[in-house]
């Protein structure tokens, strides 16, 4: 049985997302490490600082203090642009998602959405952070793993619902 290239591409390729194990392995991993790295620091040193552990408290600040310096300066340089070329990205996902129905772009939006979310707290709390002269890191950054937890339960919930509701309505009780 010989299938033309196309069609052997369509088969193992499949872009019907919300019926994809990998959708939801991709989804399921990226929350988890949004989670975990808070700001860029492992959420394990800021639990071992927090229990008073030196050397961890040490390695947060250095940590804490790179990485908001990282992300505000990349937001002072280009933040303009890349809030824009995001906003069209996405303004771009959603039209082909909901308004021209194509599920991939749907998954995507629903991937990358909160992400930018995530991105534009992570920049209100660097700012804090260097706000406040760096005092009191591990309680930011505990309130922004928090945060991004919560957001993350609700995104999840968000995209499972579309992604069962999508699964019913494209293909009714598996016929």
């Amino acid at each position: 049985m010989d299938l033309p290239f196309l069609d052997l591409a369509r088969e193992v390729i499949d872009l019907r997302s919300f019926s994809n194990l990998w959708y939801w392995i991709v989804l399921a991993v990226m929350w988890s490490t949004v989670s975990h790295w808070v700001l860029g620091v492992p959420y394990d040193m800021v639990q071992r600082a927090n229990r008073g552990h030196e050397r961890s408290t040490q390695d947060m600040a250095v940590l804490a203090r790179v990485n908001v310096n990282r992300i505000l300066t990349i937001v002072e340089v280009s933040g303009v642009w890349a809030t824009a070329f995001a906003a069209f990205i996405l303004t771009g996902l959603a039209v082909l998602g909901w308004i021209y129905n194509v599920e991939f772009c749907q998954a995507v939006f629903l991937l990358m959405f909160p992400m930018t979310l995530v991105g534009a707290w992570s920049v209100r709390t660097a700012r804090k952070l260097r706000a406040t002269g760096f005092q009191d890191v591990p309680r930011l950054l505990r309130y922004h793993r928090i945060g991004v937890q919560m957001l993350g339960v609700v995104f999840i919930f968000i995209t499972a619902f579309w992604g069962m509701w999508v699964n019913v309505r494209v293909n009714p009780l598996g016929m």
